[in-house]
């Protein structure tokens, strides 16, 4: 027998860590990224054009990188807002919810208008399908049909209310377990305080991938159900890469995650200037992406007095919201105003702007990270610093702007709290907490 000299083995080792790197950067290049989604979109247009008479959602964050809006039709024109936000996590083996923070029950008029919906999201190696769309759209589904014939008994008889999933997808065992918490998250659903719009026909998933050779036939005339098209964008690849003759490697999912390879890179910005995007080499690419990233961020052609603070009138705009490129113009505003301000912000201004405000206790800075790691700072640190700050300066009879990077995102989870804390039905502010101050525990108790 011969053995391997330990230099040999130190050798393989290194070429298989070269690999790997070579392997993440392929996968966290940009370049290689807008080209996979723009093949994915191509995907996401066919399908739509094949089903043109049911409108296209994305399902948020990731799915409106794939979603063209010169595709979606005139509907959008009327419902230009609508999108949906099916977490993977609600369909997470052994996770399963239906989670009443996020009902998703505003997209039922468009269903029944339309008689079904196209939902796009796409997912990352190792899967055909996000859980997303292999399990909490079927949850969602089942559960509607199940709270409809709940809340209505007498006219919902005979209701299709059973659970479907997508073969070879899920296992029939996982299957079963998802069935047998059904009813108790439809009676919660049923006893709670949302409007289900009632149904014509009960909700049916279906699903289709790249890899589907025939579309199913979903005329309204011929269905007994309102058909949600779980469409997964990304075409399965063996290791979630596969190379193209058009000079990129193709990234399975690539816009899952956008903050990892993005560079401040956003859908939005994306499909606005596409065909720019795609035609610069890879080696302009992110001089172009931080050009356009910047010009996206600066508000033009705007007064001072007309900065896209976003104030809650029903609350006599006491709170304010906006993104933090919209509150470096608007500080002369906040500065003459006595506004008290909460800054949420991945990048590192947090130390630059304590530092350069005039009034720094009536300045709150917290730094945020992007992605998951965020969504547990939000509860364990953003939360319990910025609610009573924000307490404070309203009982002292100041205004509070509430900011974050985007404008809707942090800063909105902020404000939602404080509005339930504080706030009473009529909009009135009622600094007594009445037994509430333990709702970011319950927050964190209901997140895990």
């Amino acid at each position: 027998m011969i053995l391997p000299s330990l230099g040999s083995t130190t050798s393989s080792r290194d070429l298989a860590a070269t690999a790997l790197a070579e392997l993440r950067r392929e996968s966290q290049d940009i370049y290689n990224r807008i080209h996979s989604i723009a093949e994915d979109a191509e995907f996401v247009k066919q399908v739509r054009y094949h089903y043109g008479d049911l409108p296209l959602l994305p399902n948020m964050r990731c799915g409106a990188w794939y979603v063209d809006p010169d595709i979606v039709g005139g509907w959008l024109s009327l419902h230009p807002s609508q999108h949906t936000y099916f977490k993977s996590t609600d369909g997470h083996t052994n996770n399963w919810s239906f989670n009443l923070r996020r009902p998703n029950l505003h997209i039922l008029p468009l269903i029944v208008q339309y008689h079904g919906l196209i939902l796009v999201d796409s997912t990352r190696a190792g899967k055909r399908m996000p859980d997303a769309l292999s399990k909490t759209v079927p949850i969602w589904c089942s559960v509607i049909n199940r709270a409809l014939a709940l809340k209505h008994p007498s006219s919902f008889d005979g209701w299709d209310t059973a659970l479907y999933t997508p073969p070879g997808v899920v296992s029939t065992q996982e299957h079963c377990q998802i069935e047998t918490k059904l009813d108790e998250w439809a009676a919660e659903l049923a006893a709670s305080f949302y409007e289900i719009p009632e149904l014509q026909h009960p909700l049916r998933p279906v699903w289709i991938t790249p890899a589907t050779s025939t579309y199913p036939d979903l005329s309204s005339n011929a269905l007994s159900f309102y058909p949600v098209v779980c469409l997964s964008a990304s075409k399965q690849v063996t290791d979630g890469l596969e190379r193209r003759t058009a000079g990129f490697t193709y990234i399975q999912g690539s816009g899952d995650d956008h903050e990892l390879w993005s560079m401040g890179l956003t859908s939005n910005v994306f499909w606005r200037n596409r065909d720019q995007l795609l035609n610069a080499t890879r080696s302009a690419l992110p001089d172009l992406v931080h050009g356009l990233t910047s010009c996206s961020d600066t508000p033009r052609g705007r007064g001072t007095d007309e900065l896209c603070l976003t104030p809650i009138k029903h609350v006599s705009s006491l709170i304010s919201l906006c993104s933090t490129s919209t509150l470096q113009f608007a500080m002369p505003l906040i500065a003459t105003s006595g506004m008290a301000v909460v800054c949420l912000t991945s990048n590192d201004l947090c130390q630059v702007w304590n530092a350069s405000t005039a009034e720094p206790s009536r300045w709150l800075c917290i730094q945020v990270p992007e992605g998951k790691k965020g969504q547990h700072d939000f509860l364990r640190t953003v939360l319990p610093q910025s609610v009573p700050f924000i307490k404070r300066h309203l009982v002292d009879g100041h205004k509070v702007c509430i900011a974050c990077d985007s404008g809707s995102d942090t800063s909105v989870g902020v404000c939602m709290t404080v509005l339930a804390l504080f706030f009473r039905e009529d909009g009135s502010f009622n600094p007594l907490e009445n037994g509430q101050h333990n709702l970011c525990k319950e927050f964190q108790k209901s997140s895990r």
